[in-house]
């Protein structure tokens, strides 16, 4: 009996470790990774899914995730990265990706299921994210898992910020009071889909002036 007590004394003591390990947070590698599975999971569902209301909702948690994803980078990880990383042509490369997607998130806030090109702008996010996902779990997160940087710290940051950002809101609900919350692209976003045609309209005439200017017609 006295034996069979200590058994299962020390499974729970086991189990209580266990426990207490995986409510601990990831480092910051493992946490980073976590976001990209999630994201590419998101673009998945959107692929499958011929619902108007649901490909709106996941156009919403795409641009959330992602948004709060690019400003954890930007403000803890990328800045840690660069003080150990000798090299830093990786990091300016991905900080420059980051600027094309949120580019690419505000067209797709701005604009709704059913819209011309929404699908091919959510479609060309997800390439462009696999792209620099690949990068950075290739190329960048080794050559930083190599360093002497404190990940375990570093992970706490990241996940004490991104519940920051999370819990205040990234992009509105689909519908919702059009309130203008700050995303990571430095623009204000809120406005309710559906109801944006003179962004559009803008959108459209930025477009041209940039084509214009491409080919020698734009003025001084």
């Amino acid at each position: 009996m006295a034996a069979r007590k200590k058994t299962t004394a020390r499974k729970s003591t086991a189990r209580k470790t266990a426990s207490k390990k995986s409510a601990r947070p990831a480092d910051a590698i493992a946490l980073l990774k976590a976001d990209h599975q999630k994201v590419s999971g998101l673009f998945e569902q959107y692929e499958k899914t011929r619902s108007e209301d649901r490909k709106g909702k996941l156009a919403d948690q795409i641009c959330q995730e992602l948004t709060v994803h690019a400003q954890i980078e930007e403000e803890i990880f990328y800045p840690a990265a660069r003080e150990v990383l000798r090299d830093q042509d990786l990091l300016d490369e991905a900080t420059v990706e980051h600027q094309g997607a949120k580019d690419l998130i505000a067209q797709i806030e701005a604009g709704s299921p059913g819209d011309d090109l929404f699908d091919a702008k959510v479609t060309v996010l997800s390439e462009y994210i696999k792209h620099h996902v690949k990068e950075e779990q290739n190329e960048l997160f080794p050559k930083v898992r190599k360093t002497k940087l404190d990940l375990k710290m570093l992970g706490e940051q990241l996940q004490a910020r991104k519940m920051e950002l999370m819990e205040g809101g990234g992009t509105p609900a689909r519908g919702g009071s059009g309130a203008a919350t700050k995303t990571a692209s430095g623009r204000l976003s809120g406005s309710p889909r559906g109801k944006a045609s003179s962004a559009k309209k803008t959108e459209n005439e930025g477009i041209m002036a940039a084509m214009a200017r491409g080919i020698g017609l734009g003025g001084n």
